[in-house]
């Protein structure tokens, strides 16, 4: 396990991991447009981070791929003499958007750190300009997990043990276009120096105390949160996934009935932001399954029963989806964002309704909206009893075919 200055880092909600924290969004209502609604929460602070906003989709956040840059290598500030050898540089995704080459050679190939284990870094991030925005001696994270900079992540796996090396990337792989305040701009690119200096199995989770797997397992989900912000929903839900998989996994080690209860509450949490991640990418059936993993645990959960509301909403199903809502408001009657979503699909509920009857009244021929039989009024158009079509369709034809008999024979 890494030290809890270690933890710190790479768990900070800036996606390196390191350093200075990006500072909180400078109006949590902002946060809280339609969707999520912790600035309503009667918790501690710790609880604002669990459910967060209605953000715009992932294909409206990052920037599209830049082509490939003749000058994508680094400055003379901030590579030295890197830029003098070009065609020592690495083009690690064949895109020019991240690059690496080796400054201090390693001890092998056969040293490179594997995917899982935690690896220590000594790492100084620099922009364009040559400013240092970035110095750590001792980065420690699990490679692989998303834990850092996606820059960090797909590179160092490529560095040999004591490797120094130099990596130019795109501000797509670091902080995106929202960069990291204040001292990061938007879509800034960054180059990073790193030098590997230890990779170790990650501890096994089954001997993991319970206080060190609800450590362990908040890291991951804050990860997930950071991300969630950062509108990478794919990413968002790796993280809770990690965190979940920490902790449902077998132990050899007894918790006591408190770290039980922690376990629990993080297991809740991470569950319902995976719902909420599900939503944004429009997994209905997944979404829906987490909402539903949340009610076995608590069943007045107010934000899985909203969720459970709004999946079955999307997926039409209004009659179903009401009741869930007015749960949740009788839980929590001041919510508005309850309030509206609820108004909002009792309108359309109603709005289908009218439109089933006029189908059933141009069905049955009858001018007379009153005389749709009242029984079949909340039925939705796909659930029309149609062995009644069926029927008047058989006894049509039938009349047709006898016609034609009728008239062959004259």
């Amino acid at each position: 396990m890494a030290s809890s200055g270690e933890e710190r880092r790479s768990g900070s909600p800036g996606r390196a991991g390191t350093g200075t924290e990006p500072s909180p969004p400078a109006d949590a209502a902002q946060l809280d447009t339609a969707e999520d609604f912790e600035v309503l929460e009667e918790e501690e602070e710790e609880e604002e981070e669990e459910d967060l906003s209605e953000l715009p989709p992932l294909e409206d956040v990052g920037r599209p791929p830049a082509p490939p840059r003749e000058d994508t290598q680094p400055s003379e500030q901030s590579g030295g003499d890197a830029a003098k050898d070009p065609q020592e540089w690495l083009d690690v995704l064949g895109s020019g958007l991240l690059k690496k080459k080796t400054l201090v050679p390693g001890q092998g190939v056969d040293t490179r750190p594997r995917k899982g284990q935690d690896v220590t870094i000594r790492l100084k991030a620099t922009l364009e300009d040559g400013s240092v925005v970035e110095e750590n001696p001792a980065l420690t994270f699990t490679l692989g997990d998303c834990d850092v900079l996606q820059a960090l992540d797909l590179c160092v796996q490529l560095l040999e043990m004591g490797e120094t090396a130099l990596i130019v990337s795109d501000a797509k792989y670091c902080y995106g276009t929202q960069g990291r305040s204040p001292d990061i701009p938007p879509n800034a690119a960054l180059t990073l120096e790193v030098e590997l200096l230890a990779a170790r199995d990650a501890p096994d989770l089954e001997l993991l105390s319970g206080k060190e797997k609800v450590e362990l397992a908040n890291r991951k989900r804050e990860r997930g949160n950071f991300f969630y912000q950062q509108a990478d929903y794919v990413l968002a839900i790796n993280s809770y996934d990690i965190a979940l998989k920490v902790i449902g996994s077998s132990s050899k080690v007894d918790f006591s009935p408190d770290e039980e209860a922690e376990l629990l509450d993080v297991k809740v949490k991470c569950l319902n932001n995976l719902a909420a991640s599900q939503l944004k990418l429009d997994h209905y059936e997944a979404a829906l399954k987490s909402c539903n993993l949340v009610l076995e645990h608590q069943p007045g959960n107010i934000k899985a029963l909203f969720r459970k509301g709004k999946v079955l909403a999307q997926q039409g199903e209004y009659r179903e989806a009401i009741p869930i809502l007015k749960a949740a408001l009788k839980l929590e009657p001041s919510n508005k964002t309850i309030h509206a979503e609820l108004s909002k699909l009792v309108k359309k509920h109603a709005d289908q309704k009218n439109v089933e009857t006029e189908m059933y009244r141009k069905m049955l021929g009858n001018p007379s909206a009153a005389s749709a039989p009242g029984k079949c009024k909340d039925k939705l158009p796909w659930s029309i009893p149609w062995k009644w079509l069926f029927g008047a369709t058989a006894i049509a034809l039938g009349g047709v075919a006898l016609s034609v008999v009728i008239a062959a024979r004259n």
